[in-house]
């Protein structure tokens, strides 16, 4: 297949123009810039950029967009809607949500996910016949949709650091013990070059310290990426100090879960030791700023941690928003807001966090660049509507949204083209699937 770009993002500091892109069996063969366009070949208009990588979702919260924000949008308000979305979702019920979800991370260009996926049992909390049915689920979803996935099967054990067991519908989150996880989850095949198996922990709230090693084990095993959510909210670091005497980040450390395998999810409030570990880890961290604000979570250390060497990536997260421009924008932004000052992050630094980096953290190491031998992703974004219009296309990240996205392409499959996902009607599918969850 053949593609000439009015403008491509190579590896450099901005675009270049008129660039030629072949692929073959699902890779880059030839990328050629300065070039004439050559007749027959389509011409994506606008600036084309590497797959997009959307390093943190939860795909069941999509349902909640628009309809936590009566009583003024309370963190309760959030959590209580949450709860009683996950207690009605079936195998069934959830293949058609998850496949919605990640067709319109398509349309925003998103070519791979990181699904953080707990919801694994059925609502009164016992194992379903076959015991990861839903991630079979969801598996099927990113293929119909198109896109890439990284299921990182989360192990979930109590209701907080304090030990608390599971309850209500949180019993469908949880197996007996890490053990258990690991077993389960060890059973699972998936079929299909689009998915690949990996491990999370949810949280130190949700893993006991004891736990922790069994977890970190089995995805050093298997060379698999591991994710944990980290140090979200300051009731979490108070909770973990008064258990354990340390902070979340030391804890982790401690049990062998940091490293260059290993990404953390949000890191928000952080100690300047505990940016430390991070970084003399090689962990990674995955900044999720829409869903950060949407919960008044607060800003994260983004200057400090990748000034501690670790790479920054970026997810929708609760998809409050979809739209990876934003997250990525808003990296620099929030720093911009934490420190009264400009220019922390380049255009180019940017759109890594939501590519390149993003696609490595999730296991993807050979896509996230246009370059021979990567994968073929292309995602083509237009510099003529009312945001784009006149602007610098080196620029592009600090105006484009996700409704400017025109085309894309998945391992050298188009998906995406003029606008419209080839084969699903997103807006009603979506709104099919989350009045199922939401009504009755």
């Amino acid at each position: 297949m053949r593609w000439y770009a009015e403008y491509a993002w190579l590896d450099g500091p901005a675009p270049v123009a008129g660039v030629l892109i072949e692929a073959e069996a699902g890779r880059f063969t030839a990328v050629t810039a300065g070039q004439p366009a050559p007749p027959g070949v389509p011409r994506l208009a606008g600036v084309t950029l590497p797959g997009l990588a959307n390093a943190h979702s939860h795909a069941f919260h999509r349902a909640l967009r628009g309809r936590t924000h009566d009583d003024r949008g309370s963190f309760w308000t959030w959590r209580d809607r949450m709860y009683a979305v996950a207690g009605r979702l079936d195998p069934d019920t959830y293949l058609v949500l998850a496949r919605a979800v990640y067709a319109e991370l398509a349309l925003a260009g998103v070519t791979c996910v990181g699904e953080f996926h707990y919801l694994h049992h059925d609502p009164q909390g016992r194992r379903y016949t076959d015991p990861n049915v839903m991630a079979d689920a969801l598996a099927q979803a990113a293929a119909d949709a198109g896109v890439r996935i990284t299921l990182l099967d989360t192990c979930y054990l109590t209701a907080g650091v304090d030990g608390a067991p599971l309850a209500g519908v949180q019993r469908r989150f949880g197996d007996a013990d890490a053990t258990a996880w690991a077993d389960r989850f060890g059973s699972w095949r998936p079929t299909g070059a689009h998915v690949r198996a990996a491990a999370a922990v949810h949280s130190v709230r949700a893993v006991p310290a004891a736990e922790l090693p069994v977890v970190a084990d089995w995805a050093a095993q298997r060379r698999a990426p591991l994710h944990v959510h980290l140090s979200e909210q300051p009731a979490e670091n108070a909770a973990c100090l008064v258990r354990y005497g340390r902070t979340p980040t030391k804890l982790l450390a401690d049990a062998g879960v940091l490293g260059p395998d290993t990404t953390a999810v949000h890191a928000t409030h952080l100690t300047d030791a505990d940016v430390a570990l991070l970084g003399g880890s090689g962990t990674g961290v995955c900044l999720c700023p829409t869903t950060e604000r949407d919960l008044a979570d607060g800003i994260g250390p983004a200057g400090p941690l990748s000034a501690a060497g670790v790479a920054l990536s970026v997810g929708s997260d609760s998809h409050a928003v979809i739209d990876l421009f934003e997250e990525a924008r808003a990296v620099e932004a929030h720093e911009r807001l934490r420190t009264g000052r400009r220019g922390h992050f380049s255009p180019a630094q940017l759109l890594a966090t939501a590519g390149e980096v993003g696609h490595r953290a999730l296991g993807w190491a050979d896509a996230g660049r246009i370059a021979v031998g990567a994968r073929a992703d292309l995602v083509t974004v237009r510099c003529d509507s009312v945001r784009t219009a006149g602007i610098d296309p080196a620029g592009l990240v600090f105006a484009a949204t996700a409704a400017d996205v025109t085309d894309v392409v998945v391992d050298g499959r188009p998906v995406v083209a003029d606008g419209r996902h080839l084969h699903l009607d997103v807006p009603a599918e979506l709104a099919a699937a989350i009045r199922a969850v939401t009504t009755g």
